[in-house]
């Protein structure tokens, strides 16, 4: 068998990408496999649902604000991820036998488990189009507000995700509009995380042609993994469907019926570089202060 040509990298793109610093928090639900199934055969014909605990099948929203340098200076980007957990089907004899808790966790080292993306909803038209063009994202524009965790903020360990409809305008910029499209909200204030050493993490996409890519993120150090397995965590995580009749919508909506409970949660928050300390009054040259 002779080896597979790489996908091409359109101008103007570069890879790898590297992001300068990275926000992120993932939640993750064990579901009923039939309706998971047969929505991933829509968009990824080759894909295999992965199964853990109980035969269930498992899903997540990944929410990221990611920075990055350009030579032209820098940009900031927000963006939602409806993903399925699942691998090659050609590739199934392969795979280990794990709980959801253990590939949580990393300890697949195939690296096959990996995240089908079934709607990407970004507020970067420029990412909007490197996600489609480079990985075969299904990735189209919308926009957010946020409260999350932060050096800079009040404290606590709760991450609130809002997310609204956009357009990308004639001008290649977004255009937000009033409609919602969905809320996530994990309070995770209280508890202890396990370290999780899960990247590289592979985002599988389907391209025009019907070729499936895959794409690894490597993350550098640790993502912070949260058990919500537990019944007194069930209402730690809340989502709320905002636009039930649009794609993104019914599609949450068939593999996450309401009540759903998350099973589990992981973030990952870059290390400050630098910090601008309180100011102080010096001495002056004639006086006292």
């Amino acid at each position: 068998m002779s080896p597979l040509p790489l996908p091409p990298v359109p101008e103007p793109f570069r890879l790898p990408f590297h992001y300068g610093a990275l926000h992120q928090i993932g939640v993750d639900w064990l579901v009923d496999p039939d309706p998971v199934r047969e929505l991933l055969a829509k968009h990824h014909p080759d894909l295999t649902a992965a199964t853990f605990d109980d035969g269930r099948a498992l899903v997540s929203l990944n929410y990221q604000l990611y920075f990055a340098q350009y030579a032209f200076g820098g940009g900031v980007t927000q963006e939602i991820e409806f993903n399925v957990i699942a691998f090659p089907t050609a590739e199934a004899d392969r795979l280990p036998r794990l709980t959801y808790a253990e590939y949580a966790r990393g300890w697949d080292q195939t690296k096959l488990l990996g995240i089908a993306r079934l709607h990407v909803v970004c507020d970067n038209p420029f990412a909007i189009r490197a996600g489609r063009e480079l990985y075969a994202e299904p990735k189209y524009p919308g926009w957010f507000e946020v409260d999350l965790p932060s050096l800079n903020g009040p404290g606590g360990d709760t991450w609130t995700v809002r997310c609204k409809a956009a357009e990308v305008g004639p001008d290649d910029g977004l255009e937000r509009g009033p409609a919602p499209l969905l809320d996530l909200t994990a309070r995770l204030d209280g508890l202890t995380s396990v370290a999780a050493e899960s990247a590289p993490i592979t985002g599988y996409g389907t391209d025009r042609e019907g070729r499936l890519l895959a794409g690894p993120m490597n993350v550098h150090q640790p993502y912070d993994w949260y058990d919500l397995a537990s019944p007194e965590h069930s209402g730690r995580t809340l989502l709320a469907v905002r636009a039930p009749d649009g794609d993104l919508g019914r599609d949450l909506r068939a593999l996450l019926p309401d009540g759903t409970p998350a099973t589990g949660a992981w973030t990952f928050q870059s290390a400050p570089v630098a910090a601008h300390n309180r100011p102080y009054y010096p001495r002056r040259v004639n006086g006292v202060r």
